[in-house]
C-alpha cells in the first residue's frame, strides 16, 4: 500500500493533471494505494500526522505537490521510523526534487517509487523561535532564513508575477523578480550569531541569513553551493554590509554560484546557529512564511529522513 497525499491545486492546477496521470498507471500496474487530497493550507500536516500513525510497521508516503506541500508533511511526520519518503512534484519552484536529483515525467518517478529496492537517509534542519514568549519550531527540507531572503518568499506567496509565470511554465523565476523588485525597500539589522554555541559574531546591516540543507532555493537559486543534505551540518550563507545599489551587481554572482568572493558574503558549515537581531526580520522555513523575529535558531538533525531511490 501506498499512501499519496496530494494538493491538486499546486501551481495553478497542474497538480490534479499529475495525479490523474499518476491513477492511470497505478490502476493498469494494479498497485494498491490510497489517495489523501488536501483541502486547505496545513491540512497536509494533518494528514501526514493521520498516516503516520497507522498501524503499520513500514509506511510508503509520497507526496504529489510543490515544495510548500512537502514542507507541511514532513513538519506532520510523527515517527520518521518507519516512513519511506517520495516526492512526484508538481510546484513551480521544486527545489526539494532539485536536492534530491529526482527528475523524469510524473509516470517514469512513479515507476521509480514503485520499483524502489531501498532508501537514501537525509538530514533535516529545524528552526525555533518565539512567538509571545511561546517557543515554535518548524521542520525544513530545503532551507530556511531570515531578511531579505525570507522577505522574497513571503512575497512570492501571493504574488500576482508567481501566478503569471506559472501559466507559462516559468514560475521558478518568481524569486529572481521579485528580489530585484525589492532591493531598494529592503530593510537591515544588527545581527548577533552564534555558531555551534561557541563562536560570535556581529554583523552591521545585516541583510539576510539562509540556513541550506540543500544547495539551492528559489527556484534553483544556489545560495550554498556545496551544501550536502548528508553532512550533518547547514550551510549558513550570509550577506551584511553591502550598499543597496550594490547587491545589484552580487545577484548575477549569485545565480552563476560566485557570490562569496564578494565582502561581505559569508558561507560557514555548522550544527547549530543562533541569530539575535537588533529589530524584527521576516523568517521563512522552505520558502513558507512563518513570522517577523527577533531571535532564531537553525539546527541540523543529522539523518533524519528515509527517502525512497
Amino acid at each position: 500500500m501506498i499512501h499519496f497525499i496530494v494538493n491538486e491545486h499546486s501551481r495553478s492546477g497542474k497538480g490534479v493533471r499529475v495525479w490523474k496521470q499518476i491513477e492511470a498507471l497505478l490502476k493498469k500496474e494494479e498497485e494498491p494505494y490510497r489517495i489523501w487530497k488536501t483541502e486547505y493550507a496545513g491540512h497536509a500536516t494533518k494528514l501526514a500526522e493521520e498516516i503516520s500513525n497507522l498501524d503499520e510497521a513500514e509506511i510508503k508516503l509520497v507526496v504529489v505537490g510543490g515544495d510548500g506541500t512537502i514542507n507541511e508533511v514532513v513538519n506532520g511526520i510523527t515517527c520518521f521510523e518507519k516512513i519511506r519518503f517520495g516526492i512526484i512534484p508538481t510546484g513551480s519552484g521544486n527545489d526539494c526534487a532539485r536536492g534530491l536529483g529526482i527528475s523524469g515525467t510524473p509516470e517514469e518517478l512513479l515507476l521509480r517509487i514503485l520499483e524502489s529496492k531501498g532508501t537514501q537517509t537525509i538530514d533535516l534542519g529545524k528552526a525555533s523561535w518565539l512567538d509571545n514568549e511561546r517557543e515554535i519550531s518548524r521542520l525544513f527540507m530545503i532551507s530556511a532564513g531570515v531578511g531579505m531572503d525570507a522577505l522574497v518568499c513571503k512575497k512570492s506567496m501571493t504574488s500576482r508575477i508567481k501566478k503569471v509565470l506559472n501559466r507559462i511554465g516559468l514560475g521558478k523565476l518568481t524569486y529572481l523578480i521579485i528580489t530585484v523588485q525589492s532591493i531598494l525597500s529592503m530593510q537591515t539589522s544588527d545581527t548577533k550569531v552564534v555558531i555551534d554555541k561557541g563562536r560570535k559574531t556581529l554583523y552591521k546591516k545585516h541583510i539576510f541569513s539562509a540556513a541550506m540543507n540543500f544547495r539551492a532555493e528559489g527556484g534553483g537559486v544556489p545560495m550554498a553551493p556545496a551544501a550536502d543534505a548528508k553532512d550533518g551540518l547547514l550551510s549558513v550563507c550570509t550577506v551584511h554590509g553591502i550598499p543597496k545599489l550594490c547587491t545589484f551587481f552580487v545577484l548575477p554572482f549569485l545565480v552563476a554560484a560566485k557570490h562569496e568572493r564578494f565582502h561581505g558574503v559569508k558561507i560557514e558549515n555548522c550544527q547549530c546557529c543562533e541569530l539575535s537581531m537588533d529589530k524584527p526580520m521576516v523568517l521563512h522555513t522552505d520558502g513558507e512564511y512563518c513570522g517577523d523575529v527577533t531571535k532564531v535558531c537553525f539546527e541540523c538533525l543529522p539523518a533524519k529522513l528515509k527517502v525512497l531511490i
